[in-house]
């Protein structure tokens, strides 16, 4: 016989651990449902000719490399050009999990074989927009026209953006009279959406028919966005020649009755429009007995928004150039949350003095992203390549000045 007290604790013990459990079940299954049902911000579906290329997240990475197949060339084995890096250059670390430790000192080369293959990937090299080639177009030569088509899906509150064709693009590629033709598309003023087309090899007449489909985007808020295409052409051994742009505001298009299909003519990339970025303080001194480079990255002020807090975790990339081959590259911790950042953290790179008229320094400030990709927020070249006054004085002073450390804060240019 079991007594009424023991019975009682007995019964409430498994009324408390039933209810429990029932609450358990309900909110997972709560939570799963929800999480099936709704649809995040910011993500973008991307359609192939029909064909689902991003049929789920962004952060799918083998679906990301399949969209990019084309755009890796084979990497080549060797070369005449000795890199001498140290160790932790062979092995980028993940900007948080970068451990405090000595500077890092890389020795660049004083031979450099400009026929090794560069991605695409890789960042813009210093020197300006290579629209100033002789291959780029000119003022007087007509840039073509492009073709595309916008949609609103009301269920889905997504934007539907279709690009169609090119017609009458200029020849970039003079050795085969063609061009490598792609497009990179942003959605102004946010530039939270980044997305781009597959290459397409040696056509002036390109057909993409790739659709691009933007979730969490209230139709309200389509009068304030503006649509940006930059037509480039693929450049295997350097950097990508940039052939024109076009600028949609949407606040003259009215895609609630249906898809609407525009032509628009590609006009000359208008630099002029690049606006400050907010501000990165650097300092930099040459030892020329030691013949080295010390770079400190100090801080980074009035940084623009880049995520929904109204914060940023921006971090900073150190890319080193000996002519127009990058040589070097390195990264700073990421800052959480902040638009006013304080680095303090110095690199050191080996350069013999006959070598610094030929070296340029680019500081990308970017803005990490754990779910989606990291976007660059604004840019910096000091060295031979500086695209600003204020650059060219600094690296100036540098140079005329050894063994004296030289800061100096720098508006940043858009990227």
């Amino acid at each position: 016989d079991v007594s009424p007290v023991v019975a009682g604790l007995i019964g409430a013990t498994v009324l408390v651990v039933s209810v429990s459990v029932t609450v358990f079940v309900w909110t997972c299954c709560h939570q799963q449902a929800e999480k099936k049902h709704k649809t995040p911000p910011y993500k973008f579906i991307h359609m192939l000719k029909g064909i689902s290329i991003y049929p789920e997240t962004l952060s799918n990475k083998k679906k990301i490399n399949r969209m990019r197949r084309d755009k890796k060339g084979p990497a080549k084995e060797g070369g005449r050009g000795s890199l001498l890096v140290d160790a932790a250059e062979s092995g980028l670390v993940d900007p948080e999990k970068a451990l405090d430790g000595p500077p890092h000192v890389d020795q660049l080369p004083i031979k450099v074989d400009y026929g090794d293959e560069l991605s695409p990937d890789q960042s813009l090299t210093p020197g300006g927009s290579k629209t100033s080639s002789p291959s780029s177009p000119g003022d007087d030569v007509m840039l073509g026209e492009l073709t595309f088509s916008v949609d609103y899906n009301f269920p889905k509150k997504a934007l539907v953006v279709t690009i169609q064709e090119a017609h009458g693009l200029p020849v970039m590629d003079e050795h085969t009279q063609s061009s490598d033709p792609y497009i990179k598309m942003t959605i102004l003023p946010d530039k939270r959406h980044r997305v781009k087309t597959r290459v397409l090899r040696k056509t002036l007449e390109p057909v993409f028919d790739e659709t691009f489909t933007f979730y969490g985007i209230p139709y309200s808020q389509l009068q304030d966005l503006v649509l940006h295409f930059l037509v480039l052409s693929f450049d295997r051994f350097s950097r990508d020649d940039v052939i024109g742009e076009v600028m949609v505001p949407l606040a003259g298009v009215d895609p609630s009755t249906g898809k609407v299909q525009l032509t628009r003519e590609i006009l000359k990339r208008n630099i002029q429009k690049c606006v400050s970025r907010g501000e990165l303080q650097v300092s930099l001194s040459y030892q020329p007995v030691a013949q080295r480079m010390t770079v400190v990255v100090l801080k980074a002020r009035h940084l623009p928004k880049m995520d929904i807090t109204g914060l940023s975790d921006p971090y900073v990339k150190v890319n080193v150039y000996y002519g127009r081959k990058r040589i070097a590259k390195k990264k700073t911790h990421v800052k959480k949350c902040t638009l006013n950042p304080i680095f303090n953290e110095s690199f050191i790179y080996d350069i013999p003095a006959d070598l610094l008229p030929d070296i340029s320094i680019e500081f990308l400030v970017i803005d990490f992203d754990r779910t989606t990709k990291n976007e660059v927020v604004g840019r910096l070249i000091l060295g031979a390549h500086s695209g600003s006054a204020a650059g060219a004085e600094h690296w100036r002073q540098v140079c005329d000045s050894p063994r004296k450390a030289v800061a100096k804060w720098h508006n940043l240019s858009e990227y």
